[in-house]
Order: C-alpha cells, then sequence, then structure tokens
C-alpha cells in the first residue's frame, strides 16, 4: 500500500463561510492578523503597495494597481491602520462586508471629529478647539492656556504631527511647521493636562453584538513612540468599569465589528483618580500585543474572529506580561532567548532610527520575577529611548 502524505497547505473549506480575509495594509499588524488566521483555517491577502512588508511572509501582497484582483480575490475586508484611504475603504465596502466599517474609519481618521464623538457620548476628554489659521493658535491659548498641543487633525502617529505650544512666541513656530495642514483640514489645539499615567483599553465586538474586554493596559511612551506596555495596568481596579463603559459606548454607537482600542489619560482630582479619553484605534493595537502569549485568546485572533463571524475568545490574562518594542536595531537573538519567559516578534523590517521593527513579551514563569526580568531585556537593547 503506498504511503499516503498529508497536504499541510490544503484546508478544506466546507465549513468555512470565510475562507480568504482582505487586509488594508501590509505592515507587522497584518502579519500578525494572518498569524492568527491561519490556525482558524482563514487565508489572508494584502493591499500594499511596499512590496517588502511583512505580511509578504504569510500571503499574497496585491498592488494598488491591483486593486480589482484583490477585491475579487477576498470574502470579506478588514484593515491594519487608521490612516487607510477612505474612498477605497467605502468602494470595497459597497461590494462586499468591511469590518470595521468605513464610517468607524472616517472618524478615527479626525481627531476633531472624535473629540466631538467622545464628547457627544458623555465620554470626559481634555478641552480643545478647532485651529484653521494663525490667529486660532493665539485664541485657543487665551482660552484653553498654555501650553497647549497643537495637531494635525489628520495622520501623525508616533508623536508626529503635533507641536506642544508653551509660550506665546512659539505660536510662530508652530504655525509653520503645523500651518500647510490646514489646506485640507483644521488643526486641533488641545488642553495641556498634567496626567499621572497612560493607559488604554482593548474590547472586540462580534457581528451579534456581544462584546468583550481585555484588561486596561499601562503604556509608557518615549520620544512619542509606545516604549512598553504592562498588562494588567496596577492599580486600575476603581477605573476599569469607566474603561469598559466608555469604549461600549463608541463599540454600540458605531455598529463595530473587530478589536476597537481606546487610549486613556489617567488624571486626579480631589484625589480620585478619573480617565480622559485621548483617541481610538479601529483595530488591532501596539498596547495589546503581549496578548498573543499573555491572553487566552490574543487580539489579533478575536480581531479574525468577529470579522469572519465566528464565536469571540476569552480574553482572560495567562499571567502579568510586559511588552517592550523593540526600536530601530535589533538585538543579539540569542542574548535576548536565552533570558526564561521572553518571547521575541520579529517583523523582518529594515533597521531605521525611530521604527518599530519588532516586539518582546516577558512573562516569565513566576510573576514575582517579571520587573527583575524585563529589566534583563531592557540592557540587551541597543537603543533605549528618552522621554
Amino acid at each position: 500500500m503506498p504511503m499516503q502524505t498529508a497536504n499541510f497547505y490544503t484546508i478544506n473549506h466546507s465549513n468555512y463561510p470565510v475562507k480568504t480575509i482582505g487586509i488594508l495594509g501590509g505592515g507587522q499588524l497584518g502579519m500578525m492578523l494572518a498569524q492568527a488566521a491561519l490556525p482558524l483555517g482563514i487565508r489572508c491577502v494584502f493591499l500594499e503597495d511596499s512590496a517588502n512588508c511583512p505580511a509578504r511572509l504569510l500571503g499574497k501582497v496585491f498592488s494598488s494597481e491591483q486593486f480589482e484582483d484583490f477585491a475579487q480575490s477576498c470574502d470579506i475586508f478588514t484593515l491594519e491602520f487608521e490612516n487607510t484611504p477612505l474612498k477605497p475603504a467605502q468602494f470595497l465596502e459597497s461590494t462586499k462586508t468591511l469590518y470595521p466599517s468605513s464610517f468607524a474609519l472616517s472618524v478615527a481618521q479626525d481627531r476633531l471629529n472624535e473629540k466631538k464623538l467622545f464628547n457627544q457620548l458623555d465620554i470626559a476628554t481634555v478641552p480643545f478647539m478647532a485651529v484653521h489659521d494663525k490667529a486660532d493658535i493665539q485664541a485657543a491659548a487665551d482660552k484653553l492656556g498654555l501650553p497647549l498641543v497643537l495637531k494635525t487633525t489628520r495622520g501623525g502617529y508616533d508623536g508626529k504631527g503635533q507641536f506642544v505650544v508653551k509660550s506665546a512666541d512659539q505660536i510662530d513656530t508652530a504655525w509653520a511647521e503645523l500651518g500647510d495642514a490646514t489646506k485640507t483640514a483644521p488643526l486641533i489645539a488641545e488642553g495641556f493636562i498634567h496626567f499621572e499615567r497612560e493607559v488604554s483599553i482593548i474590547a472586540v465586538r462580534a457581528q451579534n453584538g456581544e462584546i468583550r474586554y481585555y484588561p486596561l493596559v499601562q503604556n509608557e511612551h518615549s520620544n512619542g513612540i509606545l516604549a512598553k506596555s504592562t498588562a494588567p495596568a496596577p492599580n486600575v481596579e476603581q477605573l476599569t468599569e469607566q474603561a469598559q463603559s466608555n469604549i461600549k459606548k463608541l463599540l454600540e454607537h458605531l455598529n463595530y465589528v473587530g478589536v476597537l482600542t481606546l487610549e486613556l489619560f489617567v488624571t486626579s482630582e480631589g484625589g480620585a483618580e478619573k480617565l480622559l479619553a485621548n483617541e481610538i484605534a479601529p483595530r488591532v493595537h501596539n498596547s495589546g500585543h503581549w496578548s498573543i502569549e499573555g491572553a487566552v485568546t490574543s487580539q489579533f485572533e478575536n480581531h479574525m474572529r468577529a470579522v469572519a463571524g465566528l464565536p469571540l475568545g476569552d480574553t482572560s490574562i495567562v499571567k502579568p506580561s510586559v511588552m517592550l518594542n523593540v526600536i530601530g536595531k535589533y538585538p543579539k537573538l540569542d542574548e535576548v532567548l536565552a533570558i526564561a519567559g521572553v518571547h521575541v516578534h520579529n517583523y523582518d523590517k529594515e533597521e531605521r532610527e525611530g521604527r518599530k521593527i519588532a516586539h518582546i513579551t516577558v512573562m516569565p514563569s513566576d510573576s514575582s520575577q517579571l520587573d527583575n526580568t524585563v529589566a534583563q531585556v531592557v540592557a540587551k537593547l541597543p537603543n533605549k529611548l528618552s522621554d
């Protein structure tokens, strides 16, 4: 009888309503979404103009010139980046299903509309004003006080597209740096707050409206780039209900399907901590990367479950963990992996200053050694970002 060999590359899709998911974007988030989809029997393809993108390792990459082929190759669509162009997303939505919707995408792409929606839903924010010209910066300084944070309403991430106006004599410089953006959309001026820490909450909503929440995570930034996420965030028992209520309002108002992230500032008034909403990300998020090893079901798997119409997975923490971003330059792999309780995720990206090229999740078997293990890993990182 001839020996039979298993074909590991053929999937029986007879019980799969969704066979192929098209992802708008081919960065590391798309790559990790595809990694999570494979065990579910779901393939992913990508719309991305960078042929050398990380996602190429997990599926076919279509350029924008191959848009029609991309559209025809998928059952449904999702996205990995909130700055995805709106018109292609709307077109795909008119032909097949897009999760999250183009409406959710349009809100998240405009910081001014985003803040207005927060206030409409009774979600607290810093005070803010629209800025159309240089005179409006002075008006914002008079009303909101100095310092104030001037931001582009569209584009910009990891600290880009921002200027902190600390004194009146910086208004000209701020306008010179960001004023050109007002040709397409106003800027937003936000009152400066002295916050104690930054946290984020990630939640996933299924097509049937079920919502599951990941624990609040504490985030530390350096040079405007997320450097470290601690899961769960310490001492947030009194904040968790408020955070969950806020993101639930957003998920339901947007009729959202998939993973949504809400970034928050923690402030104190009269000794009591409260949350102020900063912004949303309509996608899987850097502050949730710990969940690949640290949660029963990762944010990536739960997003794919949601958009494919599958039941959501358990979002409970397996054990406390810390995620560290690798910025600019890779550490020596053997030295990092020699540390017990460490998981390395390489994005296969070229080294470049200020670029996220990998992340490391630290979760030792003995949780009491977490801080010590994190310190060992940090010592191996070539680039130590500073505030």
